[in-house]
C-alpha cells in the first residue's frame, strides 16, 4: 500500500485518495553515477506515455556522492503509480523512491 492509498470499507480493495488524471512528483535517489538520470527516466516512461519538457530535475547532494531526480508524470490511476514505484524501488541502483 502506498502513502496515497487507504482502505475500503469492509473490502480488499483500495481507494485512491488523489483525484486521477493529475500531476505527480515522483523523487528517486541513488549514487550519483552517469547516467542515473537516464535510467530513471528509461524505467518511468515503461510506465507513463509521455514526458513534458522540463519533467526531469536532477539535484547532487551536498557532497556530491548521491543524486535525486525528481520526475513530475501525469498519473492516470493508482494501479499506474504502483507499478511505478514498485519498479523503481526494486531497480539496484535506487537506493529510495519517494
Amino acid at each position: 500500500m502506498t502513502p496515497f492509498s487507504k482502505p475500503g470499507p469492509m473490502s480488499t480493495e483500495r481507494e485512491s485518495i488523489l483525484e486521477f488524471p493529475c500531476d505527480f512528483p515522483i523523487k528517486v535517489m541513488g549514487e550519483a553515477i552517469a547516467e542515473f538520470d537516464s535510467l530513471v527516466a528509461e524505467i518511468v516512461l515503461r510506465h507513463v506515455a509521455d514526458l513534458r519538457e522540463g519533467a526531469l530535475r536532477l539535484r547532487a547532494s551536498s557532497g556530491g556522492k548521491y543524486v535525486s531526480v525528481t520526475v513530475t508524470i501525469q498519473a492516470e490511476s493508482q494501479e499506474q503509480l504502483d507499478n511505478l514505484y514498485r519498479e523503481l524501488s526494486a531497480h539496484e541502483r535506487v537506493l529510495l523512491v519517494l
